[in-house]
Parts: structure tokens; sequence; C-alpha cells
């Protein structure tokens, strides 16, 4: 049994050095040739390993020292050879991170700022199926674009939901797990589904609860 112990915890250790070792390898950076298919990889910023899916890389743009997490999803449009109306489609400003398992479908436009940080598993689209025929199958219907826009300095908590045509002012802070669509301004904290202003920050009385009154 002592054997059988030891063989494990050493089989196991080098297995876990192997993945450690692997995943450092496999990390994309600016001077890899594998950047260059980008519309633009920027210095300083990397794809942590193990990546998720990546479409269409010419229509995705990653700016300066901007991180993205293990088994994030980029993608314009849905296969990789499909040719897109505008470029960049999905753009990621500069010093941001995001965060592990997260999703950015982009499919007309998606624009985040600098200094963007999310937690894990944040769905971003510009994207969503109709449902105006109730006879047809939803899949099957026309889908909805609209753009997409998260203003600098804005902080997105794990498993947050942005939908099609929202647009979030800079220095944002979404509550985790809530499902935004619309119009916010900037400095404001964001939760529930659907989400709304919780709190704002005023110049003369600093942070207020609830919604602006002007």
């Amino acid at each position: 049994m002592r054997w059988r112990g030891w063989t494990r915890r050493t089989l196991g250790a080098g297995v876990r050095a192997a993945r450690t070792y692997l995943n450092e390898v496999a990390i994309v950076g600016p001077e890899d040739a594998y950047a260059k298919r980008f519309h633009y990889f920027g210095a300083g910023a990397a794809l942590m390993a193990p990546q998720g899916v990546i479409y269409n890389e010419r229509y995705l743009s990653i700016g300066d020292g901007t991180l993205i997490g293990p088994n994030v999803c980029l993608s314009a449009g849905i296969s990789p050879d499909q040719e897109m109306l505008t470029s960049p489609v999905v753009s990621i400003g500069q010093r941001c991170v995001i965060g592990r398992g997260s999703h950015l479908v982009g499919h007309w436009r998606i624009e985040l700022g600098d200094e963007i940080q999310t937690g894990p598993y944040v769905y971003i689209t510009d994207q969503n199926h109709s449902y105006e025929d109730p006879e047809a199958p939803i899949g099957w219907q026309r889908p909805v674009e609209r753009a997409v826009s998260i203003g600098s300095g804005s902080w997105l908590g794990a498993n947050v939901v942005i939908l099609p045509g929202t647009h979030l002012g800079r220095n944002t802070t979404v509550a985790a797990g809530a499902v935004v669509r619309g119009q916010f301004p900037e400095r404001v904290v964001l939760g529930g589904v659907p989400a709304r202003v919780l709190r704002h920050f005023d110049e003369a009385r600093g942070w207020l609860d609830g919604p602006p009154t002007s």
C-alpha cells in the first residue's frame, strides 16, 4: 500500500508538472506566428493556455498588454472562413484582463475600452435570435445585431451576460450574474436580471443609491 501511495504521488506530480509546462509553452504572445493572423495583437498581450475556440482571427483585435485567460472563446461570426462586414468585429483595448471561460462572440461590432477586467465565464454578444414568427423555429429566424461597447475602466463580475445593443459608460461595475441590455451612464453599479442601476456617483455627494435623477 505504501508503494502504491508513493507511485500515485510521484506520477501525479509528474502529470501536474508536465501540464504546467505545456500550458506555459502554449501561451500565445505577439512574437508567435499565430499572433500574426489577428487584425491586431499588441505588445505584451497574451492568450493564456489552453485557448478556447477562436474563429476568424483577422477580425479580432487585442490591445497592448491585454491578458486573455484560459478557455476564453473569441469569435467573429460562426465559422472560420466567414466574411464579415466590419473590421475589426471584436476589439479589446489595452491592459484588459478577460477571465477564464469567457465568451466574446461578435457579428457586427463589440468594442471594449482600455483597462477593463472581467470575472470568469462572462458572455458578451452583439447578436441574438429573433422570435417574430411564432410558427417558425427560433433558431432558424433571422438574428438581430446591435453594436456593443464597454467603457474603459469597467469591471464585469463572474457570469455577467452582455446582450446586443448594450453601451456601458466608463468605470462601470456590473455585479456577478447580471444580464445587461441598454445604455447606461459612466460610474454606476449595475446588478440584477434585467440589470438596473443600483448605485451612481455624484460629483458633489459621492456614491448614492439608485439611478441618477437627472
